[in-house]
């Protein structure tokens, strides 16, 4: 570190001086997820709340408490505008509250993972980064450890590149570092990671998750999504062998595949022995896996989402969540009760990656009724925007079974999708199949 310890110092301020950088009407790009930086973000939010900056709006996906806490407070909204490409719990939050007081308090972005990294530098031209990076390395290098996504494009085209250096953030190989030289302020601050618990899982995760697990080849290369349904299809690999990993999030249960010996990487066509990510959101234990492993490399999204680059991996297998898939085929994962609940994220991008795949399979998985059992899962018509086009849907599952949606007539998989609805709600989809002129 000794021939880079001028630069560093140079860069080095407190949360408040590298936060004064940041002028009325900057365009700034948050870290997703764990790497958003706590003491920078209060600091932002503390000159917000004195009204010395305004006129900023903020682009990230998928918030988290730290800036839930911090820049993304309600009261903060009119200095502050929060611009989410992923919308979460703290979002719901603030389109409620901003209904109630009768303006805006959050504003979505429509767009695919993989396209995120040109969004935000060509489209919006984000002239701000603000992340949580490891320590500098000897050849004056941070990593952005668990958050390479969409940072490393920005940090390559912002204005300012202000970086918040924490020992508990891991330093991972791949393309997933910038150079001090590129950086214009640097804050210390040591924090323990946030980590993300397992979600409580149901009898129906454990139900689908089995029959996923028994669609999935040994030797096949996995992407999976967040939430109960994909920990409990890790949870049914553990017998497996010779599996890879090819995934945007990494997961905790991903990782318990590699210790449990399921995933080796020996077998992939892309990336032969490596887990390769964009981003990751774990237990202490993931972050520790991470860490220095020579076996793990992060890339950005617009590389490990890209469908033709997902292709290359023989025997690609991605499983995806939805809220709804119609009669035809067509799955809305992002909206509910007429609101924006989530949002398209990658299931796109590896939908298609992995249908292109030699021997690979998209697989879309759902619970068979919502709302405790009071609302259909399979419904006639999509209550909200396509997420994944009928075009692209493959394999189906509930915790009725599962069907290949490919070479299928419109008639076939309107019977097919019914066969996977609870059996109460099969009657009433039928006559409306009927009605429709599908069956």
């Amino acid at each position: 570190m000794t021939q880079y310890a001028a630069p560093y110092a140079e860069r080095l301020m407190s949360p408040a001086a590298a936060a004064a950088l940041i002028p009325s009407g900057a365009r700034i790009a948050m870290a997703l997820g764990v790497g958003q930086p706590p003491a920078l973000l209060k600091a932002l939010a503390d000159r917000a709340e004195a009204r010395e900056v305004g006129d900023i709006n903020i682009y990230y996906l998928l918030s988290t408490a730290i800036a839930g806490e911090t820049v993304l407070r309600f009261d903060l909204t009119d200095r502050l505008r929060p611009h989410s490409l992923f919308h979460g719990a703290i979002e719901r939050g603030l389109e409620a509250r901003g209904v109630e007081a009768g303006r805006h308090a959050v504003w979505f972005v429509p767009t695919g993972f993989q396209q995120t990294p040109r969004v935000l530098t060509h489209d919006i031209g984000v002239d701000t980064l603000l992340a949580t990076v490891s320590p500098m390395d000897a050849d004056g290098y941070f990593s952005f450890g668990t958050n390479t996504d969409y940072a490393l494009a920005a940090s390559k085209t912002a204005r300012r590149v202000i970086l918040e250096v924490n020992p508990h953030m891991p330093r991972v190989f791949g393309d997933c570092t910038v150079h001090v030289s590129q950086v214009t302020a640097l804050v210390e601050h040591a924090a323990p990671l946030l980590e993300a618990g397992k979600a409580a899982q149901q009898p129906q995760d454990l139900i689908i998750g089995g029959l996923i697990a028994g669609l999935i080849e040994n030797g096949s290369t996995l992407q999976m999504g967040i939430g109960a349904l994909p920990d409990a299809v890790c949870a049914a690999l553990h017998d497996h062998v010779d599996l890879g990993i090819h995934t945007e999030m990494l997961t905790s249960g991903l990782v318990e595949l590699v210790q449990a010996g399921a995933v080796t990487n020996a077998r992939k066509t892309l990336h032969p022995g490596k887990t390769v990510f964009t981003f990751s959101m774990g237990d202490r234990a993931t972050y520790d896996f991470l860490h220095e492993n020579p076996a793990v490399e992060a890339h950005p999204v617009d590389y490990v989402n890209d469908p033709a680059v997902i292709a290359r991996n023989t025997q690609m297998v991605s499983v995806n969540a939805t809220l709804q898939i119609d009669l035809f085929g067509a799955c809305c994962s992002e909206y509910l009760k007429g609101r924006q609940y989530t949002a398209a994220g990658g299931q796109l991008d590896f939908v298609r990656g992995a249908s292109a795949s030699p021997g690979g399979k998209s697989i879309i998985a759902c619970h068979s009724t919502a709302a405790k059992g009071t609302a259909s899962r399979i419904v006639a018509k999509l209550d909200g925007p396509v997420t994944t086009p009928r075009n692209d849907t493959q394999i189906v599952v509930t915790e009725y079974g599962w069907v290949n949606l490919r070479g299928t007539t419109v008639d076939q998989r309107a019977r097919a999708l019914i066969g996977l609805a609870a059996p109460q709600f099969r009657a009433g989809l039928e006559a409306e199949a009927r009605t429709m002129g599908l069956i």
